[in-house]
């Protein structure tokens, strides 16, 4: 089953937590995405450098490196990559500095289907009739 109007994207989904990667590859398999998991922004790296994806979702509070560091590295690689960044610390980090480089959008956890798909909806927006090669 798949969200109606939904053009299927490409999505590599970033978490040391393996449940929290299953979850959120099911829930956006249930829209008809397909969908990459890796536990660690090294691991991220390495699929983003051999694939092509239309939307990058990583924690933030990872190990070694964190989500928005994973977010820069990847922009610095391909600019318009969006990167939507999942965290706990969306308040602290929204706060007082300013948007958070390396992310186009934040979503607080807990989060529903319907955030991740707000989420799809309007950071891949430009690339809607061009989803990533599989």
């Amino acid at each position: 089953m798949s969200n109606p109007g939904t053009t299927p994207k490409k999505i590599l989904v970033v978490d040391d937590e393996p449940f929290v990667c299953e979850t959120v590859k099911l829930l956006l398999a249930f829209d008809g995405h397909s969908v990459e998991t890796a536990s660690s922004g090294t691991e991220a790296m390495e699929k983003f450098s051999r694939g092509k994806f239309d939307l990058i979702i990583t924690d933030y509070s990872m190990p070694g490196m964190k989500g928005d560091e994973l977010g820069m590295q990847i922009k610095a690689l391909v600019p318009q990559q969006p990167v939507v960044l999942i965290t706990a610390y969306a308040e602290m980090l929204s706060g007082d500095h300013g948007p958070v480089q390396g992310v186009d959008m934040m979503i607080s956890k807990p989060f529903l289907l319907e955030h991740l798909r707000d989420a799809i909806a309007r950071t891949t927006s430009h690339c809607a009739n061009a989803p990533a090669e599989t």
